[in-house]
């Protein structure tokens, strides 16, 4: 399930089991050509909840592939669930996956890390490989369920709040990406749970505004292009990133079918 590290990526990996490959220092990269890898802890000691995002054309969806296979890389005996609400293309090759979810099925995925959540806390379940659940289109998805079953949204925010609470405990991680963090999705500050926070695309001050507030000074005036934006680590630090290039399309793919099989 481990991936090549110099034919899947176009980038120096000098990643452990518990440090993720966020990409590359953008600066680095685009004054030099050099490939500075920004490296995460993802140990259960720290906070590895992930929010990913960016508006159309930011490169969003490239990047949620290649962070999919990157964690499965970082983590292989972790225990990993999909949930695609808008069913984009970009997945389309993870369709036939048992634990891929699409549509209205994405709540089966909750339900199950959820649970799975519950059965650490009360001790029914020892086990303690880490358990993740990526989420596309959160927000549509919230959005969708408010409009349909404004009681049924408000069970699956608060079931998220919780594995965001408790999940690092626990080893279950949630990863969730999104266009625009509208409070709406995230009550009662939840979006302050996220120990890394990932923007890409074109800047949007009322994004950063929303995210990483503490940091305004250094983003405002900044120009992005497709694949390149900010990365907030444990609310404290404020890189700027450039997205890796994949040289092995299909390489990264089967790993992402392994996973999720």
């Amino acid at each position: 399930m481990k991936l090549n590290r110099n034919t899947v990526f176009c980038m120096t990996n000098d990643s452990t089991s518990s440090t993720l490959n966020l990409g590359y220092f953008l600066d680095d990269w685009a004054g030099y050509r050099k490939r500075t890898p920004i490296l995460t802890d993802i140990s259960p000691k720290t906070n590895s909840h992930m929010l990913i995002c960016g508006m159309s054309g930011s490169g969003k969806s490239y990047y949620e592939n290649i962070i999919f296979a990157k964690l499965i890389e970082a983590d292989p005996l972790s225990e990993f669930y999909f949930s695609d609400y808008k069913g984009e293309d970009a997945f389309d090759y993870l369709r036939e996956c048992p634990r891929y979810y699409s549509f209205k099925d994405t709540l089966q995925a909750l339900d199950i890390v959820h649970s799975r959540l519950y059965s650490r806390m009360s001790g029914e379940d020892s086990s303690k490989h880490q358990i993740t659940l990526f989420w596309d289109e959160y927000m549509a998805n919230i959005l969708a369920l408010t409009n349909e079953d404004k009681k049924l949204a408000s069970s699956v925010m608060n079931k998220v709040s919780e594995l965001l609470l408790m999940g690092r405990s626990k080893s279950v991680r949630f990863v969730c990406s999104l266009q625009r963090p509208d409070a709406l999705a995230f009550p009662v500050g939840s979006r302050l749970n996220y120990g890394v926070v990932v923007i890409l695309g074109a800047y949007m001050r009322s994004i950063y505004e929303m995210l990483c507030p503490d940091f305004m000074d250094k983003v405002t005036g900044r120009i992005f292009e497709r694949g390149e934006g900010v990365v907030l680590l444990q609310s404290s630090k404020l890189h700027f990133i450039k997205v890796p290039t994949v040289r092995d399309e299909n390489a990264m793919r089967e790993s992402c079918k392994k996973a999720l099989s």
